[in-house]
C-alpha cells in the first residue's frame, strides 16, 4: 500500500495549488487534508474521527504549516516528537513565515526539513512538486508500509 502524504494546511488556495504540483509531478500516493492542529494531532495519534486509521500506514511525509486554528504548527510538531510511534515521521514545515526565529524553532522542534512558500506561483508549484517527489518517492522512510 502507498503511504499518503499528510497536508495540514488551512488556506484553501494554498491547498489547491499543492494538489496541483504534486500531480503534476505524478505522485501516485493519496493526499489526506486536516485544516488545524488539532486534527493533525488526532489524525496522527489515531484518535476521534480518525480512529479507523489504526490500521492504515503512516504517512510517507507531513506537509505541516506553522500558523493554524487551535493549536500552531510549532506545538503539532512537538507533540509529534515527544510521542514513540510519530517520533520519527518526516515533517516537512510548509509555511509563508520568513521569520528566521520560525525557522530555527522548527529545526529545534525536530523539522526534517522548513521550505518557505514562494510568492511566484510557478516556484511554488516546482518547490511543492520536489518535495513531493524526494519525500513520496527518494526517501527511504522509517517506516516502510509499517502500520499505526
Amino acid at each position: 500500500m502507498i503511504p499518503p502524504i499528510l497536508l495540514v494546511e488551512d488556506n484553501s488556495q494554498d491547498e489547491k495549488l499543492i494538489f496541483r504540483a504534486l500531480s503534476k509531478a505524478n505522485i501516485a500516493n493519496t493526499i489526506d487534508v486536516v485544516r488545524d492542529g488539532q486534527q493533525a494531532l488526532d489524525y496522527l495519534f489515531r484518535r476521534g474521527e480518525f480512529a479507523h486509521l489504526s490500521v492504515a500506514p503512516w504517512p510517507a511525509v507531513v506537509l505541516l504549516d506553522i500558523n493554524l486554528p487551535k493549536i500552531n504548527g510549532q506545538e503539532v510538531l512537538l507533540k509529534l516528537r515527544a510521542n514513540e510511534p510519530t517520533r520519527l515521521l518526516p515533517v516537512v514545515i510548509l509555511t509563508s513565515s520568513d521569520d528566521e526565529r520560525d525557522r530555527l524553532q522548527g529545526y529545534r522542534n525536530g523539522a526534517n526539513s522548513f521550505v518557505r512558500k514562494p510568492i511566484d506561483l510557478a516556484e511554488f508549484v516546482e518547490a511543492v512538486a520536489s518535495l513531493g517527489i524526494y519525500w513520496a518517492v527518494t526517501n527511504d522512510p522509517p517506516f516502510r508500509s509499517s502500520k499505526a
